[in-house]
């Protein structure tokens, strides 16, 4: 299946442009993931390239399907030049092996947590999956293959994604909107959750 990478380059290029850099990782276990890199004026936009290889499939599922299921790729933007960013490959590349390692369909609304800091500095562990289709549209693929979607991801500092635990990924959102929070911003504090 890795015959939809190709596909999915294509797409990545076409919404964002040429990609100014990329790297390699490899899990035990795992197919190899890339992380690709581009610039748009202010803004660096990371997306993992590889993680839509095969079908994410429900942990509870007996046998995976190797056709069926959904397919997604994950996408982090953040301004350019506040922080180093870069440090951000592995962390991308180990929650775009998630489903590989731990059995995990990823969907917007859920929260995936790397357990440290996403790269030198920041105040973010984790981060919510957000709808797909603004900024890189589905891929769609031959039946019954499902279509790619690319997944933006928001940076949640610790207490953000404990809030977000109890009220929700939708009540976040709306705190985030109310209080104009700049998502994008690397180094922004948590926004108020009283």
């Amino acid at each position: 299946m890795a015959d939809v990478l190709p596909l999915v380059e294509a797409r990545l290029r076409s919404a964002l442009g040429e990609p100014d850099a990329r790297a390699a990782v490899t899990f035990l276990g795992t197919d190899r993931l890339e992380v690709l890199r581009f610039h748009e004026g202010d803004i660096v936009r990371y997306a993992t390239l590889g993680m839509s290889a095969r079908p994410m499939t429900d942990p509870t599922a007996l046998i995976a399907d190797p056709v069926e299921g959904p397919r997604a790729e994950l996408v982090l933007s953040v301004r350019a030049g506040l922080a180093d960013t870069d440090k951000v490959l592995r962390p991308l590349a180990v929650l775009g092996a998630s489903p590989q390692v731990e059995g995990v369909v990823v969907t917007p609304g859920a929260s995936l947590d790397v357990g440290e800091p996403l790269w030198p500095g920041a105040p973010f562990t984790s981060v919510l999956v957000a709808e797909p289709g603004g900024l890189v549209e589905d891929l769609e693929l031959d039946e019954p293959r499902d279509p790619v979607r690319f997944l933006p991801l928001l940076p949640m500092t610790p207490n953000e994604a404990a809030w977000k635990r109890v009220h929700g990924a939708q009540a976040l959102r709306e705190r985030w909107l109310s209080h104009g929070t700049d998502l994008r911003d690397p180094a922004r504090g948590s926004v108020p959750l009283e």
